[in-house]
């Protein structure tokens, strides 16, 4: 089977501002199960919005984004419900990134055997397809960008402000959510940034100088995001998937802690996971268990299991057709940055 057969039809992602789904979630909010779980977090989400004094950071793992929620993460950064993004690698530059400089995800399948899509250099995400070669091209301008700045550690947020920076001229796909959070002066954290496209780039780089080079810096990244922290009044997270990125925004509260500085613990936090609890690890620990860790205050937190092609963009659809977002503040916090 030819490539050109397996990468026929492009994923559509989905537009939070064609729809209305208020009704829905109110109705959900009078039932059980998990639709009553969707709705209270869809209602959390929208206080956190409402709510002047809260700074709002979403927490992003999984390949959602690949699988047609880009948009909705962009449109949270466009429409002002969100100040801060922490996130895979991958979330941001495998999916993200590599749709900003013009390539696409495909519908795919699951049974297909997947030695036919090595073969074809054909990447799978379960049932989404990507093609490896244009993956590659990602690769190489995550290194072309490397290769212009001055050698040193830069923090994830700083490499990604620079891909952002570079979207702005070269994006062929415009509207991404690195170059939405660019522009509206929205951080990104990626903790684990080289798992990912971007590794592969920064690789090749330091291989080209071995002496001069850029390098990225986690414990700078855990630094700033605590920087965060320590400047918002309250907190509120909005947390897809699990991973590295949920761990690491919860632990600024004890970073601040063992600076000697006291922040309130996130006021609201809401999690949309598949993940199971009983195995202990943190990617699957609930919003209560980190509350005995002094991460997540108790009152407006509340898990979701569902899957998050269905629960996001229904959460993210309530808070933007409330509207709440236009009376809202930006916090501008990539100026927490700038040099004086």
């Amino acid at each position: 089977m030819l490539k050109k057969d397996l990468l026929r039809e492009p994923i559509e992602h989905i537009d939070i501002t064609g729809f209305d789904p208020t009704g829905l979630i109110e109705s959900m909010s009078r039932m059980s199960f998990s639709a009553r779980e969707l709705a209270s977090a869809a209602m959390i989400f929208d206080r956190m919005v409402s709510d002047p004094g809260c700074t709002i950071v979403l927490s992003l793992a999984g390949s959602t984004s690949a699988a047609g929620c880009m948009a909705v993460y962009s449109d949270l950064i466009r429409y002002n419900m969100v100040d801060a993004v922490v996130s895979t690698g991958a979330s941001i530059v495998d999916m993200d990134f590599f749709e900003a400089l013009g390539f696409r995800h495909y519908k795919g399948g699951t049974h297909i055997d997947d030695t036919v899509l090595r073969n074809a250099y054909v990447d799978r995400i379960y049932d989404t397809f990507i093609d490896e070669n244009e993956l590659q091209e990602c690769d190489s301008t995550v290194k072309k960008i490397a290769d212009t700045l001055q050698p040193g550690a830069y923090s994830s947020r700083q490499f990604i402000a620079e891909m952002g920076k570079y979207l702005v001229s070269n994006a062929k796909k415009k509207n991404s959510l690195i170059q939405c959070a660019y522009e509206n002066k929205v951080p990104i954290f990626c903790p684990a940034f080289s798992d990912s496209s971007a590794g592969f780039g920064l690789v090749q780089h330091q291989t080209e100088r071995p002496t001069e080079h850029v390098s990225i810096d986690s414990v700078k990244d855990f630094r700033e995001l605590t920087h965060v922290k320590i400047n918002s009044s309250e907190t509120g997270l909005l947390i897809i998937g699990g991973g590295v990125p949920k761990n690491f925004i919860q632990d600024v509260v004890i970073c601040a802690e063992v600076l000697g500085r006291e922040v309130p613990m996130h006021k609201y936090a809401v999690q949309i996971t598949v993940a199971d609890v009983r195995d202990g690890a943190c990617s699957s620990s609930t919003l209560k268990e980190a509350r005995s860790w002094g991460k997540v205050e108790s009152g407006s937190d509340q898990m979701v299991f569902c899957e998050g092609t269905i629960a996001v963009p229904l959460l993210a659809g309530y808070a933007y057709h409330r509207g709440n977002w236009k009376n809202r503040a930006r916090r501008n916090l990539a100026d927490l940055f700038q040099a004086p």
